[in-house]
C-alpha cells in the first residue's frame, strides 16, 4: 500500500455484500474515542471533502481491522464471549500498544492512515486468530488479499477519478500524533459496508500502562 495509485475505482461495484440484516463478525481495534486519532481524520476528511467521490469513515466507527472471524449468523452468542475470553488470556501481559499515526496510505479503493510500528500489533493479531481457531474451528480470514498493514480508513472510494489532485489536496503525511491502543472488539458489521450498521458484541481491554 505504499505505491500511489493513478486512479480511484469504485470499492463498491463489484464487491459481494451481506444483504441487510445479515452480519459478519469482525475484530476490530475501535479507535473511535481516541482524540488524537480522530483530530487527525478530521483534518484528513476536511481536505477531502470538495471531492464528491468519497465516502468518509464516521468519526465513531474510526477502527483498525484484525480479522474476520466469520459470519455472524455461525457464531452464538456463547461462541462469541469465549473467544473473548481466550484473546483476553493470551494478551493478559500484553501492554497496551502504542502507535504513530500520520503518514497517509492510498489504495484505489480507499484513503488511510498508516499505523506504525505494525510489529507493535502483531500479538493484537495472533490473540485474535488463535482465538478463533480455539473457539471455531477456523483461524479466520484476513480482510484484504495484501499482507496485514495496520491502518485506519479515513476515507472509501466510490467513484473513478485520477488520484494526482487528491493527494495534492490531502499530502502524503499529516502531524504524527501516538494512539495508544485501548481495546481489542468483535463487532457485528450487519448489512451492506458503507451503511455503518456495526454491533459491538464483546471487548477485550488492554491493562492500562504503570
Amino acid at each position: 500500500m505504499n505505491g500511489l495509485p493513478a486512479e480511484m475505482i469504485d470499492r463498491w461495484q463489484d464487491r459481494a455484500e451481506p444483504a441487510p440484516g445479515e452480519g459478519q463478525l469482525y475484530w476490530h481495534m475501535l479507535v473511535g474515542d481516541n482524540p488524537d486519532v480522530v483530530a487527525l481524520a478530521t483534518e484528513a476528511q476536511h481536505r477531502l471533502a470538495p471531492f464528491s467521490g468519497l465516502h468518509m469513515t464516521p468519526l465513531a466507527w474510526l477502527h483498525m481491522t484484525v480479522l474476520i472471524a466469520g459470519p455472524a449468523s455461525e457464531l452464538s452468542d456463547e461462541q462469541i464471549q469465549q473467544m473473548a475470553a481466550v484473546a483476553g488470556e493470551l494478551l493478559t501481559d500484553v501492554p497496551p500498544p502504542t502507535v504513530t499515526v500520520g503518514k497517509v496510505l492510498y489504495h484505489p479503493e480507499a484513503i488511510m492512515l498508516a499505523a506504525r510500528p505494525p510489529e507493535a500489533l502483531v500479538s493484537v493479531l495472533e490473540a485474535a486468530r488463535k482465538a478463533t481457531q480455539e473457539v471455531t474451528g477456523s483461524s479466520g480470514r484476513a480482510g484484504s488479499k495484501l499482507p496485514w498493514t495496520p491502518h485506519i480508513t479515513i476515507a472509501y472510494s466510490i467513484a473513478h477519478q485520477p488520484t494526482g489532485p487528491i493527494i495534492d489536496a490531502l499530502g502524503r503525511s499529516l502531524p504524527e500524533r501516538k494512539a495508544q491502543i485501548r481495546a481489542l472488539s468483535l463487532v457485528n458489521q450487519r448489512g451492506p459496508e458503507r451503511n455503518w450498521d456495526w454491533q459491538p458484541r464483546a471487548t477485550v481491554r488492554f491493562e492500562a500502562s504503570p
